[in-house]
């Protein structure tokens, strides 16, 4: 029987840091957002073996803080190689996608340069047979048909936002979506939560952010709220969330069942 058939998997999250709680946690998807966090994913994968599973990927935005800007091909390039040195390692490329938030990409100049990044690692996730692990912001329609285009058939859209109209559209190709613990505060969310089919969801916590309260760091223990948010939002029971999400992570990404 599978190992992993009780507790959660955090489809999404990101660990610099050591230190966070485990409860009731079966695996950890560790996604990162530039290529300076690609050795340190691989080595806390190797710190909790069986336990926190890497990603690559290069995100949409760079930088932090004010520095916070639109990804450029240059960002991607030079680190190209590391995707085939690991590639026995990672479970999916990610965190990668759109994000047309206004002050970030506001000219057709950067987005154009953001579809170049996130179809070079469409690509590479193709060669390498690995799903992706996706961020969209405000730029839900483009980022599902760019993946339709380039025939992607396993994918996780992470905290969407999109309408409900866009999000069936990514079910159709086989897509499944996860959502974060910040989302029980939303009732736009929960529209979508009603609409797409449980077979579709997974959860995750996308620690240290987007969590409850954003003054307080958000972990992976706090995998539960989004489980028990999801069950109220379907009217079923967090069990039966618990167990199907859990079934859904195991078969998109499919490296966490070796």
């Amino acid at each position: 029987t599978n190992i992993m058939a009780r507790g959660f998997i955090d489809c999404h999250c990101h660990l610099s840091a050591n230190e966070f709680t485990q409860a009731g946690l079966k695996a950890l998807v560790s996604v990162t957002e530039g290529a300076s966090e690609f050795e340190k994913v691989i080595q806390l994968s190797k710190t909790y073996p069986g336990f926190v599973f890497p990603c690559f990927g290069i995100h949409p935005l760079q930088g932090s803080g004010e520095d916070l800007h639109s990804v450029k091909i240059q960002d991607l390039e030079p680190f190209l190689p590391l995707f085939q040195k690991y590639r026995a390692d990672i479970v999916a490329v990610g965190e990668i996608g759109l994000d047309f938030t206004p002050w970030f990409a506001n000219t057709a100049q950067e987005r154009d340069e953001q579809i170049k990044v996130f179809i070079k690692q469409l690509e590479i996730s193709k060669e390498l047979d690995l799903p992706v692990n996706v961020h969209s912001r405000s730029a839900a329609k483009v980022t599902i048909a760019t993946m339709k285009e380039l025939g992607i058939r396993q994918a996780l859209l992470h905290n969407f936002a999109g309408k409900p109209s866009v999000a069936m559209e990514g079910v159709q190709a086989g897509f499944c979506f996860s959502f974060p613990p910040a989302v029980s505060k939303n009732e736009q969310r929960a529209k979508l939560i009603r609409q797409i089919p449980l077979e579709h969801i997974c959860l995750e916590t996308d620690s240290p952010a987007l969590g409850i309260d954003k003054h307080v760091r958000n972990e992976p223990g706090n995998i539960m709220i989004c489980c028990e948010y999801i069950a109220k939002v379907k009217g079923i029971s967090s069990d039966a969330v618990m167990e199907v999400t859990t079934q859904n992570a195991l078969r998109l990404f499919s490296k966490l069942k070796s």
